[in-house]
């Protein structure tokens, strides 16, 4: 069934970036070089989560070393990547680029549910002593409230939402609005990002620069999966453990977001991103 903005999601990243330069021209914006970054998650005893609760990614996961500074932990992007490199390829689909990912786009028709989620992502330049990359793109993808992955899951291969495409901006950040993910079996609470060098080379996965993953606090996961949906993510996270993890036991400090923000009103997380 085709719907009235099928029109608008069928031409591909091309014509998306094509309608941003025209609305930039307009604006008299103009993008720099760069990356961007995220900040992670930690939360209180009265569902609301702050920045003091939780250690700060910048100072962890950006550790000055002779005026450069570390890289964010190289990880998998896992066996539902949405990028091309197994199996379907979201990046050339029209409607990527995108900020709120809660839906689906194109012949997608369905939204994800679940506790509002703002996931903020600033993405440093190592070799500038970590300065901030704009005009670099971050794609970003994570499992639904059940656990499920769009476009691979056998109840939502029809679906992509839950995946997007940013570009950083002059203080090398992006801003995706999402819903908490669920704790699936066998891994934390997690969100995964690949960073690409621009817009126009976030087409195909050989051209990324970075894979990494988020890790959700503990805290703040507790608080959510206290709510109606999440029942299921109850059990599973108390079968697993951040040092348990296959993907963070190795070390997680400089990826463990930042939470602000309450469940009632919305959560944020953040994490600085080093490249």
């Amino acid at each position: 069934m085709r719907h009235h903005h099928d029109d608008i999601f069928d031409r591909g990243l091309q014509f998306d970036m094509s309608t941003l330069l025209e609305r930039r021209r307009v604006l008299g914006l103009f993008a720099g070089a760069g990356l961007a970054s995220l900040v992670g998650c930690a939360g209180d005893s009265t569902g609301t989560a702050s920045t003091a609760a939780s250690t700060s990614s910048a100072s962890q996961g950006a550790t000055a070393t002779g005026g450069g500074c570390a890289e964010i932990p190289e990880e998998t992007a896992g066996p539902y990547p949405g990028d091309g490199s197994n199996g379907p390829n979201i990046l050339t689909q029209s409607g990527i680029v995108r900020s709120d990912i809660r839906s689906s786009i194109g012949s997608g028709s369905g939204t994800a549910a679940g506790v509002p989620l703002t996931i903020e992502l600033t993405v440093q330049d190592t070799s500038a002593g970590c300065s901030a990359l704009s005009g670099a793109a971050v794609y970003l993808w994570h499992c639904d409230r059940d656990g499920n992955y769009s476009m691979y899951s056998e109840s939502v291969t029809g679906e992509n939402y839950l995946r997007g495409v940013q570009e950083t901006d002059g203080s090398g950040k992006v801003s995706f609005t999402s819903i908490f993910p669920a704790c699936y079996p066998g891994r934390w609470p997690h969100i995964h990002f690949e960073v690409y060098p621009s817009l126009a080379k976030a087409t195909t996965s050989d051209n990324k620069i970075a894979t990494s993953q988020v890790a959700l606090p503990k805290d703040a996961c507790d608080m959510v999966y206290a709510t109606d949906g999440y029942s299921e993510s109850v059990r599973t996270l108390g079968e697993v453990s951040l040092d348990s993890d296959n993907i963070f036991s190795d070390g997680h400090t400089s990826q463990l977001g930042t939470m602000t923000g309450s469940v009632s009103s919305g959560l944020t997380v953040t994490l600085d991103v080093p490249v």
